[in-house]
């Protein structure tokens, strides 16, 4: 067992240096001025994924609206997640479309779209991103291995290389959204009358 715990945080500790690349370090500021200039012109955030990738999803989410490290104003943000919506799609119209029909519903130009796929090869995500185009929304990937069919769909990505497994890839793609909401509320906060207290 200890060699089984050594070797998944040697590997967790890989996927989170991943990150520190001069290319990531920069995309990570692009999206999180993405994000920002949505805020600044009124508009919200939407996120979508599947399973633990949906999970994660809710996670950022809820650390926008909420909080993360102090109090301060809610920033508007949706994760496309509400259980009697998904499943009347999925039912109705096909899963494959679950996203890409609610961002229709609630999307607006001002908006900023984030997909998360360790993948890259889910169907749903693929069209939630060819669906936040066609609105124009500005759109992100957090994607993983090669980055499969969403490779080079969205306005911004990121692929997590090297890790066969949706755990590690996970890991490094929360650690982003973590680095997001603080270099939001960073950002946001220095040039709004909204404060962080």
């Amino acid at each position: 067992m200890q060699k089984t715990i050594e070797k998944s945080i040697d590997e967790a500790i890989k996927a989170a240096s991943f990150l520190k690349t001069q290319e990531v370090s920069e995309k990570i500021m692009e999206i999180a001025k993405a994000l920002v200039h949505s805020y600044r012109l009124g508009g919200k955030v939407l996120i979508a994924g599947n399973g633990g990738s949906l999970a994660d999803a809710c996670h950022f989410a809820e650390e926008l609206v909420g909080f993360y490290r102090g109090y301060r104003t809610p920033l508007p943000a949706m994760a496309l997640s509400e259980s009697c919506y998904l499943t009347c799609v999925a039912n109705d119209e096909g899963y494959e479309v679950v996203f890409a029909r609610a961002i229709d519903a609630f999307g607006k130009k001002e908006d900023t779209f984030i997909a998360l796929s360790t993948s890259g090869n889910s169907i749903n995500i693929v069209k939630a991103l060819q669906m936040a185009k066609k609105k124009g929304l500005k759109t992100v990937a957090l994607l993983g291995k090669s980055g499969g069919k969403s490779k080079g769909v969205a306005d911004l990505e990121i692929i997590i290389e090297g890790f066969e497994t949706s755990d590690r890839i996970q890991e490094a793609h929360m650690i982003i959204l973590h680095l997001l909401v603080e270099l939001v509320e960073n950002e946001y906060f220095s040039t709004t009358k909204d404060k962080m207290t």
